[in-house]
């Protein structure tokens, strides 16, 4: 009897160890995300803030202002092509913008300097973005003269791009990946708005963009806070295009927090935990912060799916500041006030979502819930992924996904590997999404099903 009792206890002892195994980390990801370097970081703003000022009207000179800033990111991006095996090219999108009448008084050459890490796969035209901006000022927006470090707006975020590019071109992914730092973001968006229109017009399949603005401090003047441990992901409600046509079915089935930026917003909270220790992805329900822009607005009101990165506890006197101490404070934004462990905590959840993606299977296609019938339960039906299981890429299975209505983040994951699902969960009570899923437990964005009525 005591045999019997101890191989009960012991079973139920393994069983329960196997059941807190339940984070599952790609060792592929895992090895790049350990190689996000503090040091590398550190010395990619400290070379962004020698250029004295990045201002996007500053004169064009060879160690100074915007024009050398910009080739020096260009020059960075071509040294890291040599390790890529040809899969990565380099180049600066220039065009010149005529004076708007608001922030840009004079004709002036813009330039997005773009790294594209090609795909493997051919039949995969999946294209994941991830964005930081190159420009700088000082309090009056149109002085393009004073220095303007931008250590940590935005240099954070170019810094993260640069060192994303650094690590991740050394690995194939079967979609494709694009590094760029934008410019014009202090007069206006204006290097996101270029981008997001040309991808718009060339039909890029844009799953995702990571937009990294001021990521590298982690204290607050006026609330005295020092953190970290945390950094914030915000992301759209309701779309911000065709928002007339959707309204109907969204206030139907309650979707107001199921657009595809805030499943974007939920995918990087979920995948960057599983792979960054030590920090928390807080979701905010927001587009962005008060009184404030970002890069991933323009790709917003277009229809792509994008958030914004940013510290948990920003510090006004290190943003948008002549450099000067006043009243005992010192205003500007130099390397000095930044924290380089958490730039690299937050690069490394960067990587860790866009690696994540990009190895994964597409989407599974026309996700529907059975919605004919008054049941308790839910039925779930899709199709296959359109580039599943080319170029030797095979689909394990897929994931559907559940939550309460009331809940931030998905709370149970339940797998199969067939084409549909019926759960013993009200489909009135919960939300559903369904993920296809590699055999290296890489997930695809979730897809929110449609009901089927007929």
């Amino acid at each position: 009897m005591k045999f019997v009792l101890y191989s009960i206890a012991l079973l139920l002892f393994s069983l329960g160890m196997q059941a807190q195994t339940t984070v599952n980390r790609d060792p592929v990801i895992a090895r790049m995300v350990s190689e996000i370097s503090a040091d590398s970081l550190r010395a990619h703003v400290t070379r962004l803030v020698s250029f004295g000022t990045r201002h996007t009207m500053s004169s064009v000179a060879p160690q100074r202002g915007l024009s050398a800033a910009r080739q020096w990111v260009l020059s960075r991006f071509q040294q890291y092509a040599k390790q890529s095996g040809g899969r990565l090219t380099a180049q600066i999108d220039t065009w010149t913008l005529q004076p708007d009448g608001k922030r840009v008084d004079v004709p002036t050459q813009m330039g997005n300097v773009m790294a594209t890490l090609k795909g493997t796969d051919p039949n995969d035209d999946r294209i994941f973005l991830v964005s930081g901006h190159i420009d700088s000022r000082v309090t009056d927006v149109m002085n393009r003269t004073a220095d303007a470090p931008g250590a940590n707006d935005d240099g954070s975020g170019t810094a993260a791009v640069i060192e994303l590019c650094r690590v991740m071109s050394k690995v194939p992914f079967p979609a494709t990946i694009v590094f760029v730092t934008v410019c014009g973001e202090e007069q206006g968006l204006l290097g996101a708005n270029h981008l997001a229109q040309r991808a718009k017009d060339e039909k890029w399949n844009l799953e995702a963009l990571l937009n990294n603005d001021i990521m590298g401090s982690n204290n607050s003047p006026d609330t005295r806070v020092t953190d970290n441990t945390r950094v914030r992901v915000f992301s759209e409600g309701l779309p911000g295009y065709q928002t007339d046509s959707l309204a109907a079915n969204i206030r139907q089935y309650g979707l107001e927090n199921d657009g595809k930026s805030r499943q974007l917003a939920r995918y990087t909270k979920e995948v960057g935990e599983r792979y960054v220790d030590q920090l928390e992805v807080v979701m905010v329900y927001r587009n962005d912060r008060f009184l404030r822009g970002g890069d991933h607005t323009p790709f917003v009101t277009r229809g792509f799916p994008a958030v914004r990165i940013t510290e948990m506890n920003e510090n006004f006197a290190h943003q948008h500041q002549d450099l000067r101490t006043q009243d005992g404070v010192e205003y500007g934004d130099y390397v000095k006030f930044m924290d380089f462990d958490y730039l690299r905590k937050n690069t490394a959840m960067n990587l860790a979502v866009l690696a994540n993606l990009a190895k994964a299977p597409s989407m599974p296609q026309n996700v529907t819930v059975e919605a004919r019938n008054l049941t308790n339960s839910t039925s779930l039906f899709w199709q296959a992924p359109k580039a599943g299981g080319s170029a030797g890429r095979k689909i394990k299975g897929y994931y559907v996904l559940m939550r309460e209505t009331y809940w931030p983040f998905w709370q149970k994951k339940f797998f199969t590997d067939k084409v549909g699902l019926t759960l013993p969960y009200s489909k009135d009570h919960y939300f559903f999404a369904v993920q296809a899923v590699s055999e290296d437990e890489n997930e695809s964005l979730p897809v929110i099903p449609r009901p089927s009525l007929r």
